[in-house]
């Protein structure tokens, strides 16, 4: 004998004809082979455009996601798991790069200049860098510029170990202490102008570096450099110059803290035998994010043999390598979305097969085949959504429990960066919630499809 149908879902009582309406004629009713009365739909329902029917096709929905078998509920609580997961991977890895961006723009910035003035085709030195600093001066976007000096020295602490190392030469005034930053970051001593107990030139040198060559405030170093030298027949000679430590700076970027160090601009003219010449001139913009365009300006103005390069153009290749890594780990992860959308089609393929003989008869009450597809496609956008939300909260609050404590650490020799940074930025957070929601609807169309082409009589003959 056959069991009767389970949880056969009728329309709520609010699309139930009124009361004192005088029921349909049989002969309007719908016809057990399925053929509909006019409009495409019988009149025991409300025609398929209005708002009872969407609710009816809402409250179908409802009742089949939560159903009396639990083994539907949970493949459904399975199915929201998915995406929920994939979601929260998603924010919380698209944030930890987006905040490895941010962070390590802002340490170049606060350790280097915004642009940097150079001239081609003389060996890096600029003998006219009076006239060059005049015209930088003369935007109206540059808030500081000074000359520089750029070199690599072999620097000694006495010992049998020797560093190669980057030396900054610098100018004893505001602009340039301004651009490049050095004060900000001073933890130990004071900057190289001071007077010395030693009377050997001050230097300033970086955190890893000290640790490396054992230096302290007043120890004394040997910088040797090989510019400007001739070739003799015994090989190079080194122009040798002895300069004693005054401060410690640290700006959490490892090759800056390892590599760099500060001195006098007049005693790094002397070590390399540049006379009144210099390397450069480098200067701040107002905002650092237009400093291609002020570089341009100026570049336009001194004409050749001058170039000018902003920040983003000398960091070029570690941000694109950044930009392409955060894609790449987007189009990983969305995968793990992708997975959790193929348990939103297998639930709903389930369920066609599950609650045939009821898509029968709701059919045969007069409930459109659009009607049904949007019932199925109800359920996979549920399961998106709340997945989606679940996830994207879920997300968050990890987010700002790895900023507040941080509390995973990174090699900063690897990362230039000692602590794992996180930024949430809205535009990635809307791009992951619509992309969730989108991959959650297009799972939806193959079942919702397939439960449309039911027609009445073979569904409600379906054993």
């Amino acid at each position: 004998m056959r069991e009767p149908a389970e949880d056969v879902i009728g329309p709520p009582d609010r699309v139930t004809p009124e009361a004192g309406a005088s029921e349909s004629p049989a002969s309007e009713r719908t016809a057990p082979g399925g053929a509909e009365g006019p409009g495409g739909a019988s009149p025991g329902l409300p025609p398929p455009a209005s708002e009872d029917t969407r609710a009816l096709e809402r409250y179908v929905a409802r009742r089949y996601l939560s159903g009396r078998r639990g083994l539907v509920s949970f493949i459904t609580w399975i199915a929201v798991g998915g995406v929920a997961v994939g979601v929260m991977a998603l924010i919380v890895v698209i944030g930890v790069l987006s905040g490895l961006q941010r962070d390590l723009r802002e340490r170049i910035l606060s350790g280097g200049p915004h642009a940097v003035t150079l001239q081609i085709g003389n060996a890096f030195r600029m003998d006219a860098w009076p006239l060059v600093l005049e015209r930088v001066q003369s935007d109206p976007d540059v808030v500081a510029a000074a000359p520089f000096i750029y070199t690599e020295i072999l620097l000694s602490a006495g010992e049998n170990y020797n560093e190669g190392v980057v030396m900054r030469g610098v100018v004893d005034d505001t602009d340039a202490i301004t651009v490049t930053g050095v004060s900000e970051h001073l933890v130990v001593g004071d900057l190289p102008f001071v007077e010395t107990e030693s009377g050997h030139p001050g230097m300033v040198v970086g955190r890893g570096l000290a640790d490396r060559l054992g230096l302290y405030v007043g120890k004394l170093v040997t910088a040797a450099s090989i510019q400007n030298t001739p070739l003799t027949p015994t090989g190079f000679q080194p122009q040798l110059r002895r300069f004693e430590i005054t401060g410690v700076f640290q700006t959490g970027l490892y090759q800056f803290d390892t590599k760099l160090s500060f001195v006098d601009l007049g005693e790094a003219q002397a070590l390399l035998g540049l006379d009144d010449g210099v390397t450069g001139v480098e200067f701040d913009v107002r905002d650092p994010w237009q400093a291609g365009e002020v570089a341009a300006r100026v570049e336009e103005s001194l004409g050749y043999p001058y170039k000018v390069d902003g920040w983003q153009e000398q960091n070029a290749n570690l941000f694109s390598a950044l930009f392409l890594e955060k894609i790449a780990m987007a189009v990983i992860l969305t995968l793990i979305v992708l997975v959790a959308s193929f348990n939103i089609v297998s639930t709903l393929v389930m369920m066609v097969g599950d609650k045939t003989r009821e898509i029968g008869i709701l059919r045969s009450m007069g409930l459109t085949a659009k009607g049904i597809r949007r019932v199925f496609m109800h359920m996979g956008l549920f399961i998106g959504l709340v997945g989606t939300a679940l996830g994207s909260g879920l997300g968050a609050l990890l987010a700002w429990l790895l900023r507040r404590y941080e509390f995973i650490t990174l090699p900063s020799n690897v990362y230039f960066i000692d602590k794992l940074p996180i930024s949430l930025e809205a535009r990635d957070m809307i791009l992951i919630v619509l992309g969730s929601i989108l991959i959650s609807f297009l799972a939806t169309l193959y079942p919702a499809a397939k439960a449309a082409k039911l027609t009445p009589v073979d569904a409600i003959r379906h054993e």
